[in-house]
């Protein structure tokens, strides 16, 4: 046998780090000190294996008194001043939330030069400690003499991205540009994005602007500023100038285009996007095509979805729950069973993502027992512990289906405390069943919850109209006023040519209005004549029934629909709107595929409605 002391110290580093990576993929991280009791036995005279050996128990450690307990055993078994083991320490710290005593054994050890401040700065950052990150900036300065290069500058960036420090961010910009560092394209890239998620567009328009050169993530970035800003439009706009400049797209430019049709609600624009990925065979990304199918289920394109997904070589588990979730907001419950069932033979292990939209599309669907079976199975046979969002899921499936106490019940047994999206289910379930005693006690939580959120007020005020205690409804109401509470007006657009036509309620100002409203009195005296009878129910105000009627008749969808019959003569009919759709508009749209013999889908705050010669594929069941 070898010795490994024979070993040449680079060499025997090699070793040690391919040991160390074994150790890691074998995931043995169970004890600390215990597993390495001879390391701390005595002083060893061959310092290398016991410098391995430590990085091992430091690696294995589970909280901060077992890092105080092996840096202790250090302290008497081996010097280490050169920073190798102390800086494993400091990270391992850190690492569960022991900063006083990173920082502590940081100032203690002799050798500091910027790598290591760079890794102590990096090490805050990662854990969102900005505070943290700028005393270590200040420190590595003004106290030991230090000069910070843009390492340190990208370390610190993502701290104030993530919890919104935009003082600091400021901060950091102003000294880039002192230090002449904002010259480094990551620098200026990554203080672009800070300022993108803090909210400060027009500070990330003037620092893109006023780069001397830009590289493919310079305009990436700025597309997706202006997603995450709400500006889409310019996102788009955008992309043609980074065109124009003779800069090609990449994955990353990909993404943030099919994120902006998202938020645009353009299918033109995507298709296009298609075309350009599949000429330049960016197609078969994996990552590219699981967000183009994405995209298409959002955009009611299902067909093209699944087109998408079929021509994938070899689809991962992202992809197949992407497909789920096209299935679950379609309401296709019984496809999303069968694509389940098919992931699971093909060997892919599905994840919390994937019940949590298995049991959305049981919901949808109204798959009860289904729903109950995933439910237990995701716990006993996959080990995967229910979370929020599928406690959700089966709150809105109990209650839906009008197991109101089931769902209840559900909610008192949960180990955590429920959210706004549990309670919600429930509220929405109450609003279904006219049940006002636990609508009421829903609402109450919800309010507690989002006390700024307009759509527990309404869902409680319609809950009440619905039952005519039109004076609890009116306090309702004036509590929403008092607070300040606005309500989101309801809102649909439908794509035309290669522009977006939006429709708000009651609203009069579009160009073709008087078109519009002779269409829409057309269809309405057509679908009369085949049994449509307004649900004025819907009209959640005490007046006449004939002011209800007129009231009802210019809900955004509907004036949508009579848009879109006007300026199209074939082809389905996509409407995207804000709220949910109304029982009287889900009707009236039933009616109207049936007389108009077209199709019409309509994709509201829920889920999507595909309306066919009389019938909508949710079964009047959302």
């Amino acid at each position: 046998m070898v010795s490994i002391s024979c070993f040449p110290s680079r060499a025997l580093s090699y070793i040690h780090h391919g040991a160390l990576i074994l150790y890691k993929l074998l995931g043995r991280r169970k004890t600390h000190t215990a597993l390495f009791p001879q390391v701390f036995s005595q002083r060893h005279t061959n310092p290398e294996p016991l410098v391995f050996s430590l990085i091992l128990a430091i690696k294995s450690c589970s909280s901060v008194s077992h890092c105080r307990e092996i840096h202790a055993r250090v302290v008497k078994s081996v010097n280490y001043s050169d920073g190798f083991i102390g800086d494993q320490l400091v990270s391992i710290y850190i690492k569960f939330g022991g900063t006083e005593d990173a920082q502590k054994l940081f100032d203690e050890i002799p050798s500091k030069d910027v790598a290591s401040w760079n890794s102590l700065i990096s090490r805050f950052s990662q854990k969102g400690f900005v505070g943290k990150c700028m005393c270590a900036l200040f420190k590595m300065k003004f106290v030991m003499g230090m000069k910070p290069n843009e390492v340190t500058l990208l370390s610190v960036i993502p701290a104030c991205t993530d919890v919104g420090s935009l003082d600091v961010g400021k901060y950091i910009h102003g000294f880039a540009l002192k230090t002449g560092m904002l010259l480094e394209i990551k620098v200026a890239n990554s203080i672009i994005n800070m300022y993108g998620k803090c909210g400060y567009l027009d500070a990330a328009c003037q620092l893109f602007e006023a780069m001397p050169i830009r590289n493919i993530v310079s305009w990436n970035s700025m597309i997706m500023v202006y997603n995450q800003n709400g500006f889409p439009e310019e996102g788009v706009v955008c992309f043609s100038l980074m065109r124009l400049a003779g800069v090609e797209l990449d994955e990353g430019t990909v993404v943030a285009l099919l994120q902006a049709c998202e938020d645009l609600g353009v299918g033109k624009l995507a298709e296009g996007i298609h075309g350009v990925l599949f000429s330049r065979c960016l197609n078969t990304n994996e990552r590219i095509a699981t967000t183009l199918l994405n995209l298409y289920a959002k955009l009611g394109r299902l067909n093209a979805s699944h087109k998408v997904f079929g021509e994938m070589i070899n689809p991962d588990r992202v992809a197949w729950t992407a497909m789920l979730a096209g299935y679950a907001v379609h309401g296709c419950g019984r496809k999303a069973i069968e694509l389940f069932e098919s992931m699971v033979k093909e060997g892919l292990v599905p994840d919390h993502v994937t019940f949590t939209h298995l049991l959305n599309a049981c919901s949808h669907s109204g798959f009860v027992k289904e729903g109950k079976y995933y439910f237990k199975i995701m716990s006993e046979v996959y080990r995967i512990e229910p979370r929020m969002d599928h406690y959700s899921c089966m709150v809105d499936l109990l209650g839906r289906s009008g197991l109101l106490s089931y769902a209840y019940d559900l909610i008192i047994q949960m180990p955590m405390e429920p959210n706004s999206g549990v309670w919600g289910a429930l509220l929405s379930a109450c609003r279904i069943y006219g049940n006002i005693e636990l609508g009421k006690e829903a609402a109450e939580q919800l309010i507690a919850l989002e006390p700024s959120d307009p759509r527990n007020y309404i869902m409680l005020s319609n809950i009440y109209c619905a039952g005519h205690l039109w004076k609890d409804a009116s306090k309702v109401r004036t509590l929403m006023k008092d607070r300040g509470v606005i309500r989101n007006p309801g809102c649909s657009i439908i794509e035309q040519g290669n522009k977006i036509h939006r429709f708000v309620v009651g609203d009069r100002s579009h160009p073709e209005w008087e078109k519009i409203r002779v269409k829409l009195e057309e269809l309405i005296r057509k679908i009369r004549k085949v049994g449509y009878v307004s649900k004025t129910e819907f009209v959640l105000h005490d007046v006449e029934e004939e002011v209800k009627e007129d009231m009802i008749n210019e809900h955004s969808e509907k004036l949508a629909i009579a848009f879109g019959l006007l300026v199209t003569d074939a082809g389905p009919l996509i409407i995207t709107k804000n709220l949910r759709i109304c029982g009287d508009c889900h009707n009236t749209a039933k009616f109207i595929s049936l007389v108009e013999k077209r199709t019409i889908i309509i994709r509201d705050s829920k889920r999507f409605h595909h309306f066919d010669n009389g019938l909508c594929s949710c079964g009047d069941y959302w």
